[in-house]
């Protein structure tokens, strides 16, 4: 039998170790200005490189089997049966617009089937190249967990298509127990939803067939463990399989409560919740007070918190320049209390980002859009990557540098060198980066109508050159975006070389009359900065003669 390898390196995609502490944003397409479809994804991880994957549609000789590789560590996992044909995938996006996400919650340690062979990576990119429809990809994926056993903790997935999103739900059954217990929700289409590390589906109907899936085991085998003994109506898959702790409220559930309360005045009520204050929990979905277009999505991926009493720019942690960034670990104890730091939607770790638009009323290859950035969400630009795309721009290519050789062609170092320099500076430097990210994602959303008609012309008489077309415009998108983004750094350096700020003027830096830099400006701390210095300092700091 022929083999094929899925290991997740080489020409395939990119260099992946663990993801841990993702983010998933959904909105269905009557929740959306234009009617688009969205789902959106962080993968954080300490040690990811952050490029673009792309898989080619193939066809396969009957009998090829797949090797699969676990996503986080790299380790073989078995094999299992190649289908005859496979769709073309670009990111976390097929052919015919559909996509899938992820974040990771665990649940109870005891469900984890290391006997497994196919984990939740795999599930995603095998689901991607196998499903024309959000309802296949979730056939695909619990097809496979069924036959092969499911290797990873508990997940949960979002799955869309230009129709449809849903979220699903999955944790293994135990070593040597081969399958999954799960649940998929669909969305309604006036609604928004989320998920952040936590498993977020409580209890869910029974008998509506058209609008929510489950294992057939999913209520008797909590049952069985001793997880659950009431009525099956009041089955919560959240609290058998992940019950909530703090960390689950106030690092997972808070980064979803952050989103939601921006769409709807109702959501301040559940701050109780997350503080551990009261037992109902936020609700899988909402209906927003406005319609969401591409950018809310792609902004609501940048919280912070701001606005709320987690805002991370409002205590000591964020230092003398605001920055709402903490360094890990998470935790920490002084005096033999436990303390934790903030988790924000936004994460200095993150490997890539990206927005999945789906639209409906155009050719698949022109409707499936894939916003996608390398690094923080709050300083990447989303660069437009049509589904279509069959080439990888150098500057996301998985061989252009690596987590351990810098290039100065690859937006991963390129942005992760702008995001470090202000992580120092924040409150000075994100005003320099915020209006130059702001104006670049303006001209992306302005000319996306221009160039959706342009293809949507030309694809009706030849498919081929629409797709080269749109190849050609996503790639030189991300190609000129990361040189922008270089030009900005080197900005940057030379703006706050050494904790000063050059003087400027009609956009260039100042002169005095005899040619030479003009003295720059020194802005010093903030007055609750120096408050808390003169305060530690007691009297050896002050002037006293």
């Amino acid at each position: 039998m022929k083999k094929l390898s899925f290991l997740l390196t080489a020409s395939l995609i990119f260099s992946f170790a663990q993801v841990e502490a993702c983010t998933s944003l959904l909105a269905g397409r009557n929740a959306t200005t234009d009617g688009s479809t969205f789902i959106t994804y962080s993968a954080d991880s300490h040690t990811l490189y952050g490029a673009l994957p792309y898989f080619p549609a193939a066809t396969y000789p009957k009998g090829t089997l797949l090797d699969i590789t676990d996503w986080d560590t790299g380790k073989p996992l078995g094999s299992i049966a190649q289908v005859e044909r496979t769709y073309a995938v670009i990111g976390h996006m097929n052919e015919y617009q559909v996509s899938v996400t992820e974040s990771t919650w665990g649940g109870r340690p005891e469900l984890q089937d290391t006997t497994g062979v196919v984990d939740y990576g795999s599930l995603m990119y095998i689901a991607l190249q196998r499903s024309r429809t959000a309802r296949e990809a979730i056939k695909v994926m619990t097809d496979l967990v069924k036959k092969y056993g499911y290797n990873s903790t508990g997940e949960s997935f979002s799955i869309a298509d230009p129709n449809e999103v849903w979220i699903m739900e999955m944790i293994g059954k135990g070593p040597h127990n081969k399958g999954a217990v799960w649940v998929a929700v669909r969305i309604p289409d006036d609604c928004i939803s989320a998920h952040a590390n936590h498993s977020r589906i409580h209890t869910f109907p029974l008998d509506d067939k058209e609008n929510c899936m489950y294992s057939p085991d999913v209520i008797s085998f909590a049952r069985e463990k001793g997880y659950f003994n009431g009525l099956n109506k009041d089955f919560s898959f959240s609290n058998a399989y992940a019950p909530a702790d703090f960390g689950a409220l106030r690092a997972c559930e808070a980064r979803v409560w952050s989103f939601f309360r921006k769409y709807n005045k109702n959501m301040d009520s559940y701050l109780s919740y997350i503080k551990g204050e009261s037992k109902t929990p936020i609700p899988l979905y909402i209906k927003p007070d406005r319609k969401l277009s591409v950018q809310d999505m792609k902004n609501g991926m940048r919280d912070h918190f701001e606005g709320t009493p987690f805002d991370m720019t409002q205590d000591i942690g964020a230092g003398p320049f605001k920055s709402p960034y903490r360094f890990r670990p998470m935790t920490f104890k002084v005096d033999g209390q436990e303390y934790v730091m903030e988790r924000a939607i936004a994460t200095q770790q993150t490997g890539f980002t990206l927005v999945a638009q789906m639209r409906s009323w155009l050719p698949d290859a022109i409707g499936g859009v894939l916003w996608f950035g390398v690094d923080d969400a709050n300083t990447c630009i989303y660069v437009p990557i049509y589904c279509c795309t069959t080439e990888v721009p150098e500057c996301f290519s998985p061989d252009n540098g690596s987590l351990l050789k810098l290039s100065w062609t690859s937006a991963f170092w390129v942005h992760n060198w702008v995001a470090n320099m202000a992580y120092d500076r924040y409150n000075l430097m994100i005003e320099d980066i915020r209006p130059v990210q702001e104006q670049i994602e303006t001209d992306f959303n302005t000319m996306q109508p221009i160039i959706d008609k342009a293809a949507t012309e030309m694809y009706k008489n030849d498919k081929t050159a629409a797709i080269r077309f749109l190849t050609a415009y996503s790639v030189a998108q991300a190609q000129q975006t990361t040189a922008r983004w270089k030009d900005l750094g080197e900005y940057l350096l030379v703006k706050y070389l050494d904790g000063n700020r050059k003087k400027e003027k009609d956009g260039k830096f100042m002169l005095n009359p005899y040619g030479k830099p003009e003295s720059p400006d020194f802005p010093g701390y903030s007055e609750e900065y120096y408050r808390a210095v003169a305060k530690d300092a007691g009297d050896r700091l002050k002037v006293t003669f």
